[in-house]
């Protein structure tokens, strides 16, 4: 399946673009070693695919989802762990993008798409990302969640859409981007190698296993 008169591309980025797992599994481990110490978590050893399922989520939803019961404060001061830990790894250069993802986005740069981010993501981080691998070479627009109080990324994406062209389609590898696309009545493109479960690609339109594949689809 090609898709044809694409203007307009949106991409997730944790688990699509950046291998995140490489400096989110730590800072995770991190915090969790703080609740394990404050007698709040029973001790155990987290591996890099149990901490994934939560990538692709804001920190707000994450927290519900993993220990709904605990007290904002202490939601407040986990979160803080794992974003100095993670701050502290991108100032050290360890982010790792997916083999060929700068490659693809000058191609379709060049090509003449619109390129557009849209993570779930806070600020701090997007700055971050966007200073260490020049992203904003390659997208006209980089947009988080943050900056739209953490609301859904469909709610996201019918807010921005019509500041771009059409024909579109939403690139990522959870659930929240193809949900995104559906809703949106925009195509979905669902990244196989990221951090999704068996099912949560199962609406996506079309189907990538390496970042590279998407030049043939386009």
């Amino acid at each position: 399946m090609r898709l044809n008169n694409i203007n307009t591309i949106f991409f997730d980025y944790d688990g699509t673009l950046h291998n995140s797992v490489k400096i989110y599994a730590p800072a995770f481990r991190k915090a969790y070693e703080f609740l394990v110490k404050e007698g709040l978590a029973e001790e155990k050893e987290w591996s890099d695919k149990e901490i994934s399922y939560f990538l692709g989520f804001n920190a707000q939803d994450m927290w519900k989802i993993f220990m709904p019961n605990l007290s904002d404060e202490l939601r407040e001061k986990c979160s803080s762990i794992i974003g100095t830990e993670m701050k502290l790894l991108i100032e050290k250069g360890k982010p790792i993008l997916y083999e060929g993802a700068l490659e693809t986005l000058g191609y379709l740069k060049n090509k003449g798409y619109h390129l557009v981010f849209i993570s779930n993501c806070n600020i701090y981080y997007k700055e971050c990302h966007s200073k260490l691998f020049k992203l904003d070479r390659y997208f006209e627009t980089l947009i988080c969640s943050h900056e739209y109080d953490f609301i859904p990324k469909y709610e996201i994406l019918k807010a921005i859409k019509n500041n771009y062209p059409y024909d579109m389609v939403i690139v990522g590898d959870r659930k929240q981007d193809i949900e995104a696309g559906r809703k949106n009545n925009i195509y979905t493109i669902g990244c196989t190698y990221g951090f999704a479960l068996d099912g949560e690609l199962a609406e996506a339109d079309i189907l990538i296993d390496s970042i590279k594949e998407l030049i043939k689809f386009l």
